[in-house]
C-alpha cells in the first residue's frame, strides 16, 4: 500500500545512471529512503560513491530483466542504455532491459500495490512528421533499424504499462524525456553534448554528423529531475505519457559553436555522414506539462552548458 506520511521508500532503477543518480540525490533531499538499484552497465558506482555514507540510502546490484523481491512504495523505472553507443553496444540486451525489465518492475509494483513511473524517450517519436511533438503523436519509427532496439523496446515498455494500467487498475506515470544533459553524463556515451564538450576540452575536432542542420531541444539535468517527481505526485488520473523536455530549439552547429565559445577551444569542426534513422527534428510541446505538472524548464542553454563544461573539465582533470 502507497504511503502518505513524508518519508516514503523508493526504489530508482538505473540509479547509478546519469538521470538516476540526481534522482537519487534530490529523493534524499525530500526525506526519503531511496534503494538505487542498477546493473551497472552504463551506470557508474563513481556517480553514487557520494551516497554510500548516508544512512537513507542503499545500493543494490541488479539486473531488472531477473525478477526482483523488495518492498518499496514507489518506482522509479529508468533503468535502459539511453545513448546509441551504448544501447547499440548490445541491442538484444537494450531490448530485453526494456520489456522484461518493465514486465518484472510492473510485476512488482501490481504485488505492492505501488506506483510507477516509467522513463521513456522522444525517440518513441522515431524521425517525427509532426513539429513540435505532441503526445498524441503515435511517431514515425523503423521497427527493423540500428536504433530499434531502444525505440521499439521503449515503445513496447509503454503499452505494457497501459495494459497494467487497464487490467491491473495500476498506478502509473510515463515520461517522454528529450536530450538531457548536465554533470554526470558518461564522457564516452556518444550523445551530442557530452561528445562536443570533451571533444572541445581536448582542442579535438568536433564531429558533425551530417551537414549539422538536424535540430535538438536540450534540457538540464535539475529541471528534468523536478519534471519526474512533479510527475510521480501528481493525481492518480493523471497517467502520461508527457512529454518532458525545453522546447528551445538548436541545430547542432549551432550547439558546436556554443561549447567552442564557452570552452576557449581551439577545435575545428568536422563533417561526417549522418547514422541511419537519425532525426531531423526533435523539439517537445510541453503544453501538457504545464497544464498537468504546473513544469516547465528554468535553465537555459548557456547555463547549463557552463555547469556541464566544468564538471568536465575536473572530471578530465582527474584522468
Amino acid at each position: 500500500m502507497r504511503l502518505y506520511d513524508s518519508r516514503k521508500r523508493i526504489m530508482v532503477t538505473g540509479g547509478a545512471g546519469f538521470l538516476g543518480s540526481h534522482l537519487c540525490d534530490r529523493l534524499l533531499e525530500q526525506g526519503h529512503e531511496v534503494l538505487c538499484v542498477d546493473n551497472l552497465f552504463t551506470g557508474t558506482k563513481r556517480n553514487i560513491d557520494h551516497l554510500h555514507s548516508h544512512p537513507r540510502f542503499e545500493f543494490m546490484r541488479h539486473d531488472i530483466t531477473f525478477p526482483l523481491y523488495v518492498e518499496v512504495d514507489e518506482i522509479y523505472n529508468l533503468a535502459c542504455p539511453a545513448s546509441p553507443v551504448h544501447y547499440q553496444h548490445d541491442p538484444v540486451a537494450t531490448t530485453k532491459t526494456s520489456v522484461h525489465g518493465a514486465i518484472n518492475m510492473l510485476g512488482l509494483a501490481k504485488r505492492l500495490k505501488a506506483r510507477i513511473m516509467q522513463a521513456s524517450t522522444s525517440e518513441v517519436y522515431g524521425d517525427p512528421r509532426v513539429h513540435p511533438q505532441t503526445e498524441d503523436y503515435w511517431g514515425h519509427v523503423n521497427p527493423i533499424g540500428l536504433r530499434s532496439c531502444y525505440d521499439e523496446g521503449k515503445r513496447c515498455a509503454e503499452t505494457l504499462f497501459f495494459d497494467y494500467h487497464r487490467q491491473h487498475r495500476l498506478e502509473i506515470k510515463v515520461a517522454r524525456i528529450f536530450n538531457t544533459y548536465g554533470p554526470r553524463m558518461h564522457p564516452n556515451d556518444g550523445r551530442v553534448v557530452s561528445n562536443f564538450i570533451v571533444q572541445a576540452l581536448q582542442n579535438k575536432p568536433i564531429t558533425v554528423y551530417g551537414d549539422g542542420s538536424q535540430t535538438r531541444s536540450f534540457c538540464y539535468v535539475d529541471d528534468m529531475i523536478d519534471g519526474f517527481i512533479k510527475l510521480m505526485d501528481s493525481p492518480a488520473d493523471f497517467t502520461g505519457p508527457v512529454n518532458l523536455g525545453n522546447p528551445r530549439e538548436f541545430t547542432i552547429r549551432e550547439l558546436a559553436g556554443k561549447v567552442i565559445a564557452m570552452t576557449g577551444s581551439k577545435s575545428d569542426i568536422i563533417v561526417k555522414p549522418l547514422p541511419s534513422d537519425d532525426p531531423a527534428q526533435r523539439q517537445p510541446d510541453i503544453r501538457l506539462a504545464k497544464e498537468k505538472l504546473g513544469w516547465e524548464p528554468d535553465i537555459q542553454l548557456e547555463q547549463g552548458l557552463a555547469k556541464t563544461i566544468a564538471y568536465f573539465q575536473n572530471l578530465l582533470a582527474m584522468g
